[in-house]
């Protein structure tokens, strides 16, 4: 047997998962982590409280500064990040709130990511630098009122009049909607579902922001409406035709989910832990009882898989080799099994587990809308039914 002294147990990485990155990956996390501790937490319960994000766009000019928005896009001013260091991003800004987490998804993975992707060079110069720096909103419009997880059914409709197109109808459910200065929208057409780049002080273009959310408050969601909204014909994203466009950029967007639902389960669990060690019942503290050390051993079981689990995905990102079929894989276990140990970390804290001093409640309510975006529970077990079967079950 080897005589070498073997390391610490390390309570916060009780797998070593930390030996897998490089410096620059550590310094991307604490970069990230340290600037939510100085501009999120402290103020986080309160705008959650009041359903607001004060401050949106300052907040995405510093993210721009970091490097965070567009992350692991190259050129046009991003940052041209690994896809690891992006998922390490992604779980220390949600471990803080899935709103904060959302803004950065929704910009670089879904509307930037649209562009860069699929858009042409001029549309490439004139977006993506501004978002990158923060300076200009993005927002993604694909899901309607009466049709989310079958986009192919979409009623927004953009007709050829001349050279130009005139897009009408409504989107549903949207991420930094109503700050946005440009929106990725898609719509049907002739010739199949097309993306087009929108500003939105476009004549015919609207948006109002949702009210009366229980979950992800301190975010801005909005509803889209476009009236008769004419563009030229240099708007469509040329290299995207068909759901292969949106579903290119979903996958993108769903990859950064796996890791930041992790972020939430996190910080749920660091809350139980550290409750659990100071809360006294029956004369000693609570997390000396067997019934708090099983619920405690089996979230952090669950939680350093679901890390490792992003961690391998983003590794084979990396590599060119992460199918959609991988994504879906992630995104329904580890949201699942976050939503699960926010539960379990409310029952520690007991009743105080529902009070707004503690980060659970809030963490375990906006899983409840990572749970359903980008691909509820039911479509990633049917796109991962297909894949083990090769029957289509969707319809």
């Amino acid at each position: 047997m080897s005589s070498r002294t073997l390391p610490p147990f390390d309570p916060a990485d009780p797998l070593g998962i930390d030996d897998l990155l490089c410096a620059e990956d550590l310094a991307v996390r604490d970069t990230v982590r340290s600037w939510a501790a100085d501009r999120v937490l402290p103020y986080i319960a309160d705008w959650y409280e009041r359903g607001e994000l004060p401050g949106l766009r300052e907040l995405a000019r510093e993210l721009g500064e970091m490097g965070a928005l567009g992350m692991s896009l190259r050129g046009y001013g991003c940052a041209g990040a690994s896809a690891v260091q992006y998922g390490l991003a992604c779980l220390e800004l949600e471990a803080a709130d899935s709103g904060v987490r959302s803004l950065v998804s929704v910009q670089g993975s879904l509307a930037m990511y649209a562009i860069h992707r699929y858009g042409s060079e001029e549309q490439k110069q004139r977006w993506l630098p501004g978002m990158a720096s923060g300076e200009i909103i993005g927002c993604f419009g694909l899901t309607e009122p009466d049709h989310g997880s079958d986009p192919a059914a979409m009623r927004t409709y953009a007709k050829r009049d001349g050279t130009d197109w005139v897009l009408s109808g409504r989107k549903m459910w949207i991420t930094n909607g109503s700050v946005a200065g440009v929106a990725v929208l898609w719509a049907q057409t002739e010739d199949g579902i097309r993306g087009f780049v929108v500003p939105t002080d476009t004549p015919g273009f609207s948006a109002s922001e949702i009210k009366h959310k229980w979950s992800l408050r301190a975010s801005v969601t909005s509803e889209l409406v476009l009236d008769e909204v004419r563009l030229p014909a240099d708007a469509v994203l040329p290299s995207a035709t068909g759901l292969r466009g949106p579903l290119g950029c979903l996958s993108h967007a769903r990859y950064g989910i796996v890791w930041g639902a992790m972020g939430a389960a996190r910080a749920s669990f660091d809350a139980a832990l550290d409750y659990a060690k100071t809360r006294e019942q029956f004369g000693k503290p609570i997390g000396g009882f067997q019934l708090t050390q099983a619920k405690l051993a089996d979230m952090a079981v669950e939680l350093h898989k679901g890390v490792l689990l992003a961690h391998h995905l983003g590794r084979r990102m990396d590599a060119g080799k992460l199918r959609p079929e991988q994504v879906s894989f992630g995104k329904l276990n580890n949201v699942r099994e976050a939503i699960e140990i926010c539960r379990t970390a409310r029952t520690i804290l007991g009743a105080n587990g529902i009070s707004l001093e503690y980060p659970v409640m809030r963490h375990a309510t906006n899983l409840e809308s990572v749970l359903t975006y980008e691909g509820t529970v039911e479509m990633h077990q049917l796109v991962l039914g297909k894949a083990l079967t090769g029957e289509d079950a969707f319809r």
